[in-house]
């Protein structure tokens, strides 16, 4: 018999802790490897996280509701085979690369609670103290990174901490690295083209989480209540995604452009080819592939619409990266995103999208694969809808939504003159950052996008 540790595993860059919010199991049930143990939720993602080994649930050592740091144990299985000898500290070489690559300053590994292995051990040879004048207590992957940027021990003391407790992250620390060096343009993407007016972007602290997810209610209205009327406190997830709209409506101006699309062909095609792909692929062909497809060459003929602001410089990517917006079924919204759709054809579009919905609706997403985006697609046609004003997806600069598709009479010019004929037709709209995207560009991008879906290939294959 052998005791086999539940460890919360890297989550992602930028993440250093996670909170248990449902146990999918209790303590004696016997799992299988790879079954679902637990729910967990960070500031990005809900996911489940899975046993590595079949065995007997022994413990449960995390409450629901805590918020728990990467690498903490969270459970123990008791198995019937031994354990590999490396099992515990496979997990802290794991922590120690994640950290090691997930920023343009990190340099050591922070040693975790309850965790002895020397890969994570300070070594003590530092010249910084454990501690700042204030009080602040400096973990020693800070001090290593700040003796590295030869930071004074003020400066560090000066560093506004983003967890309840004031302790300054690795994150807080790489922010305020990354704002002093913007003079110099250090630790950008290697790819991304920047333009820069020449005037240096200032420092702002990240705020605490807690106040993060609390701002949108402090500017409170009088409201009031009848008898009768039920009060419902936001959960986590309201309360993170009403942060980011707000966020969303203080930073950027939004304009939204509309353009009727004639997609007549485009639909006569999909109703030719779903049967047949369907028994072939067992892929459902819906049309937000295409739409990601019209928009992702867009892009390549617009790069100036898939960027994003950073203080005064305008950081234009490389990647075209497209998020589509999936409503789950509690209410909540998640945008997973297609890395690199421009490269993809039309069915690796169509698989990608599918596996990400699914995936996205069972919450089983990565937290790699709800960031990096740089352009949106919503799809406001799934509930019936004409049109709507969607609101851009930080820190991109435009969001395309997609209307439903009705049959209209319009007005066809022919040869022989007018006629009125019934045609299917949608009615797309574009949010755009009025910083960086004027009128023009906001209505030759959605021109564009128009144009590719009009002209679909009523005979290609798939």
């Amino acid at each position: 018999m052998a005791n086999i540790e539940i460890v919360l595993p890297a989550m992602g860059e930028g993440i250093i802790e996670a909170t248990i919010t449902r146990w999918l199991v209790t303590e004696g049930d016997h799992i299988e490897e790879d079954q679902p143990v637990v729910e967990i939720a960070t500031d990005k993602v809900d996911s489940e996280l899975p046993s590595p080994v079949s065995g007997v649930v022994s413990k449960i050592l995390a409450a629901e509701g805590t918020s728990i740091q990467i690498g903490t144990p969270i459970a123990i299985i008791e198995t019937e085979t031994e354990p590999g000898k490396t099992d515990p500290e496979d997990v802290n070489r794991e922590v120690e690369r994640i950290q090691e690559t997930s920023g343009p300053h990190a340099s050591a590994s922070e040693k975790l609670p309850g965790r002895e292995s020397p890969l994570l051990q300070d070594t003590g040879q530092g010249k910084l103290p454990h501690h700042t004048p204030s009080g602040k207590f400096i973990t020693p992957l800070v001090r290593n990174i700040a003796e590295k940027e030869n930071l004074t021990l003020q400066e560090l003391d000066n560093i506004p901490g983003s967890i309840d407790s004031g302790r300054i992250t690795r994150n807080d620390l790489v922010r305020y690295l990354e704002v002093r060096d913007s003079q110099t343009l250090k630790a950008r993407p290697e790819h991304d083209e920047i333009i820069s007016s020449g005037k240096p972007s200032g420092y702002e602290p990240e705020k605490p989480i807690a106040d993060k997810v609390s701002e949108p209610l402090q500017q409170k209205t009088a409201t009031l209540t009848s008898e009768g009327d039920r009060v419902i406190g936001m959960d986590r997830v309201r309360k993170l995604i009403a942060e980011h709209m707000v966020t969303s409506k203080r930073v950027s101006p939004h304009v939204t452009s509309f353009i009727d699309a004639d997609v007549t062909e485009l639909v006569h095609w999909r109703e030719a080819v779903k049967k047949q792909f369907f028994e072939r692929e067992n892929q459902k062909i819906t049309f937000t592939p295409v739409f990601m497809e019209a928009v992702a060459r867009s892009l390549r003929d617009y790069p100036m619409v898939n960027v994003s602001v950073d203080g005064s410089n305008i950081i234009v990517k490389k990647n075209v990266n497209i998020g589509i917006a999936v409503a789950l079924p509690e209410g909540s919204l998640v945008v997973p995103v297609i890395k690199n759709a421009d490269e993809k054809n039309l069915i690796g579009l169509v698989k990608a999208v599918n596996d990400l919905a699914n995936r996205a609706r069972n919450k089983q997403l990565n937290p790699s694969e709800i960031s990096g985006g740089t352009f949106t697609i919503t799809n406001f046609g799934t509930f019936g809808n004409t049109t709507g004003t969607p609101i851009i997806n930080q820190p991109e600069v435009a969001i395309l939504g997609a209307g439903v598709i009705k049959k209209r009479p319009v007005v066809i010019e022919t040869e022989k003159g007018d006629v009125i004929a019934i045609r299917h037709i949608m009615t797309l709209s574009l949010s755009y950052d009025h910083r960086v995207v004027d009128g023009a560009l906001g209505g030759m991008f959605l021109e564009r996008v128009t144009r590719y879906l009009e002209n679909f290939d009523i005979n290609r294959d798939i």
